[in-house]
């Protein structure tokens, strides 16, 4: 049998340091090398990381697309799973990526992430399995979008990725305060990504509509309600949000 295919475990990091040992050690069985691209941070990202013998590199954030395609081409591996901090595989996942690197086909794999929110695991409104083309061979593709929803793309012709088997357990929000705290910043950057697309009319459809249907389509259609309050709060601060970026790009026409 050919021999597996070696593998580069990539995370970019700022500001990390509750969530990235735990990160590295479950990613630790299926990696040949573990890189983490750091923002220069604070905190002690960089030497948890040193002390579990993990490689390091610092480099400016430019943006989440930039920093991803620079973390990928900082791997000494062609073939790269890259994860973010707040991330850990399951041992289902672990097993079925190593599968993957023993027989490769064509230029990546998708992988579903189970997301915690204030400690409920939520498996509804849109929110599961969140699959997302996270390991992959780099010379095939490379991480795409403007200032948010970054995504990596494969090069036209190649193969659809395939899907995973098992999760990847996603540590998001722990209070419904972070919760707001982050929607707060990615609504001001979805409102400037608006006006850089030249997508600038704002009207009551996107102030009163589009949050309605929000709510509606993650509570209602996709099942929200099933996860309790964590569906609840959810759906509605998701609502906000669509009002809040269309409220902050009216705004910014009219200053």
């Amino acid at each position: 049998m050919p021999a597996a295919v070696p593998l580069s475990v990539v995370i970019i990091t700022f500001n990390e340091e509750a969530n990235i040992a735990r990160c590295l050690e479950a990613a630790r069985p299926v990696a040949a090398e573990l890189l983490v691209v750091d923002s220069f941070s604070t905190d002690r990202t960089v030497e948890i990381c040193r002390e579990l013998g993990v490689r390091v590199v610092q480099h400016v954030f430019a943006g989440y697309v930039e920093q991803k395609n620079y973390a990928t081409a900082q791997a000494r591996h062609e073939h790269v799973l890259q994860l973010d901090a707040d991330e850990v595989l399951t041992p289902e996942l672990q097993a079925s990526i190593r599968a993957a690197l023993a027989s490769w086909q064509g230029g990546g794999y998708t992988l579903a992430r189970l997301t915690s929110y204030c400690g409920h695991w939520v498996r509804h409104g849109g929110w599961y399995p969140d699959r997302k083309l996270r390991l992959y061979d780099r010379r095939l593709g490379c991480w795409q979008g403007l200032l948010l929803h970054e995504h990596y793309e494969l090069t036209p012709g190649q193969p659809a990725p395939l899907p995973l088997a098992g999760d990847a357990l996603h540590y998001s929000y722990t209070s419904v305060e972070q919760h707001v705290q982050q929607l707060n910043r990615f609504t001001s950057i979805a409102a400037q990504e608006l006006w850089l697309k030249n997508k600038r009319q704002v009207s009551a459809f996107h102030l009163v509509l589009k949050p309605l249907w929000k709510f509606v389509h993650g509570y209602v259609l996709r099942g929200g309600f099933l996860d309790g309050f964590a569906g609840l709060s959810i759906a509605a601060i998701s609502a906000w949000g669509v009002f809040l970026k269309f409220a902050k790009l009216k705004t910014r026409h009219s200053a």
